[in-house]
């Protein structure tokens, strides 16, 4: 025996292709003229069944079907010429169960109002019609008066407007694949009973109907991009099914109540207590009263015209990234976040302002600490972006997730966060290196850091940190896996490897400090150098500062590490604690630590509330004691030009200004 060819299908198709092309043979008892009009005049006996496919005819006019009194299904598919169906086409069909139009060229929605059909369950199915825009009001009132299934899907819907499923009786609604359909008028459902089941699948609606949600059990709206909030959940009074695009609107469903789950049945509440410890075994009618967990109960048999099913079930499920909460999971994080984004923010303007106005030059310390407010100050503007959304989603995060997540105000504070954090510790990493740099060449003067070598230093931390923060907004990796819209995102091996750098340079960046600061230790420890006291509790509490800013940080990349290798030992949950509680308050911290505290900016903020008549006497104290200061050190420089001495190692507290903690007096 011979294998079969390959080419016999192929063959085959050739050969049916004509047939196709020249259109089906007409139906008796039909008239189909091209591009005419179509007749089927009756009465037909035994008729049952009428297939009009691949015809020539251009228009279905009124009465066409006049006299089929026995038809039960009617097929008017893949008839691209048809371009008009006349209203009354479908009239007095009573035993008309089925009726099918697919794929033609109608413009308009077919009258099937007077079709006046007597058989439960009559399927309408209105399919691939792309030139069909609307769904008018009463469209299909007198076409049955039991109940119907709406099979209406793959047309060029865009609007279904009000009352238009006035008068039945709704079993099932299928709107799915309308691509073009974003409007369903909030009246749509009006005069209708149900449906029960709704599927609005692949569509661009933006909101369903607030009316006519009460009856629907199963709703279906898969790959709806477009619906990014749901009414409220009382209106679905009796769904227990539900099928989703985002895993967020689940969370509209859980705990919810077992008598808006099944309305119908709230007044036998007594019957419904007996429901939950009642089961009826297979094939046996002896009844179990006991308590068994659901996994148990997979098998057996309930008895849904009595016992009222208590689960609803909704997919796709949240997962570790989004969970059912609000942004801020506890209400405690609500009042740290804003006094910690104030502080911030208050804080870092203050520092700048006073900076950049103050009449003495601007020194290298005071440019580098112009930088770490600034990045501070973004930082407070990420954390008053999430606390302000918290205040107005609470409670109702889940309808307005999507939104948050994909828009641009997600965006622009995951940018604000990543931006400001890198460049927070960057400027950190240059500040110690300059301390170190000025006290390991403290008397080498033509070794030391001019402002014109902090500018390129500092513009390309501008540009690192402005590159990292822009890399999840062009794909890598992404600013909306989470709510607090960090680049948690970790799905790719680009985004590993993202993610793993920016928490690498960080941790190098910590032992770069760690090890500047050992030696500026024992630099002032030298005896061969001369340090003052001052001098040595400024690099020690120097030390102390940069340590614990990174100490703050070590939770975080510990746990951001183990989560970039897919082996998560935190929840995002309790992450949210550490991104309040440990995050940002180096932000909040620094302005107080670095500037405020110090009395270099209490002098400048005194001598600047001087200009404006404020505080006049202590700011003149100020100018005393730089005059004195001034004096002291010119005859000091003046004698000592004659004197030899061994190498003397000086870190005046002048030069040191903001970048020193606070001193006790």
């Amino acid at each position: 025996m011979g294998r079969p060819t390959p080419e016999l299908p192929l063959l085959a198709l050739l050969l049916l292709l004509p047939q196709a092309l020249r259109g089906a043979p007409c139906p008796e008892p039909c008239r189909c003229p091209p591009d005419g009009a179509l007749s089927c005049p009756g009465p037909r006996r035994n008729l049952s069944r009428l297939s009009l496919t691949y015809l020539p005819i251009k228009v279905i006019p009124s009465q066409a079907f006049r006299g089929l009194d026995e038809v039960v299904k009617i097929l008017i598919q893949n008839t691209k010429n048809l371009v008009y169906i006349e209203p009354g086409a479908f009239t007095n069909l009573p035993r008309l169960k089925y009726l099918s139009i697919c794929n033609t060229g109608i413009r308009k929605l077919p009258d099937v109002t007077k079709i006046f059909s007597s058989e439960i369950n009559f399927i309408l199915e209105i399919c691939d019609n792309l030139h069909i825009t609307t769904i008018p009001g009463n469209a299909f009132q007198g076409m049955n008066n039991e109940s119907i299934t709406l099979k209406l899907y793959g047309n060029g819907f865009e609007e279904i407007q009000s009352h238009a499923f006035n008068g039945t009786t709704l079993i099932s609604l299928e709107l799915k694949e309308n691509a073009q359909l974003e409007k369903m008028h909030n009246g749509a459902f009006q005069g209708a009973t149900g449906p029960s089941i709704l599927d609005i699948s692949s569509t661009k609606l933006q909101a369903l109907p607030s009316y006519g949600l009460e009856s629907i059990q199963t709703l279906i709206a898969t790959s709806s991009y477009s619906l990014k909030k749901l009414p409220s959940r009382e209106k679905f009074t009796n769904l227990l099914a539900a099928t989703l695009t985002y895993p967020s609107h689940c969370c509209a469903f859980r705990n919810l109540p077992t008598k808006e789950q099944n309305f119908s049945f709230s007044i036998f509440e007594n019957f419904s207590q007996q429901c939950e410890s009642t089961a009826r075994k297979p094939n046996n009618g002896t009844l179990y009263s006991a308590s068994f967990a659901e996994s148990e109960l997979s098998g057996w048999d309930y008895d849904d015209g009595f016992c009222p099913h208590k689960t609803l079930r909704c997919a796709p499920e949240p997962d570790a990234f989004n969970p059912c909460e609000d942004i801020m999971g506890y209400d405690f994080l609500r009042v740290l976040i804003w006094l910690i984004n104030i502080l911030a923010i208050m804080g870092n303007v203050t520092v700048l302002f006073v900076l950049l106005t103050s009449h003495y030059k601007l020194t290298v310390p005071r440019f580098l600490m112009c930088n770490l407010s600034f990045a501070d100050f973004c930082m407070g503007l990420y954390l008053l972006l999430i606390a302000s959304v918290d205040s107005q989603t609470k409670g109702q995060y889940y309808n307005h997730a999507i939104d948050w997540q994909t828009g641009s105000g997600c965006s622009v504070a995951g940018f604000f966060t990543v931006f400001a954090s890198e460049l927070s510790v960057y400027t950190l990493t240059v500040i110690t290196l300059e301390r170190w740099h000025t006290i390991t060449y403290a008397i080498q003067l033509d070794q030391k850091l001019r402002l014109r070598h902090a500018i390129p230093i500092m513009l390309g931390g501008w540009l690192f940190s402005t590159l990292i923060a822009m890399l999840p907004l062009v794909g890598v990796s992404n600013y909306r896996k989470v709510s607090i819209c960090l680049p948690m995102d970790i799905e790719t091996t680009l985004s590993q490897v993202y993610i793993l750098t920016i928490l690498i340079l960080n941790v190098v960046a910590f032992f770069i400090i760690c090890a500047c600061y050992i030696k500026i230790y024992f630099a002032v420890q030298n005896p061969q150098l001369i340090a003052t006291n001052k001098d040595t509790k400024i690099a020690k509490k120097m030390a102390v500062l940069i340590f614990t800013d990174f100490t703050c940080m070590a939770p975080i990349s510990f746990f951001a590490i183990s989560a970039a290798f897919k082996v998560p030992l935190i929840t995002v949950t309790n992450s949210k604690v550490l991104l309040v509680l440990f995050y940002p308050v180096n932000s909040c911290a620094n302005p107080f630590l670095y500037a405020i505290f110090t009395k270099a900016f209490r002098r400048d903020f005194f001598l600047l509330l001087s200009k404006f008549g404020c505080c006049k006497h202590r700011a003149e104290l100020y100018r005393r004691k730089d005059f004195s200061a001034y004096t002291s050190k010119w005859k000091n420089g003046f004698t000592g030009s004659n004197k030899s001495s061994q190498p003397t190692l000086k870190l005046t507290t002048l030069h040191c200004q903001y970048t020193a903690v606070p001193d006790k007096t």
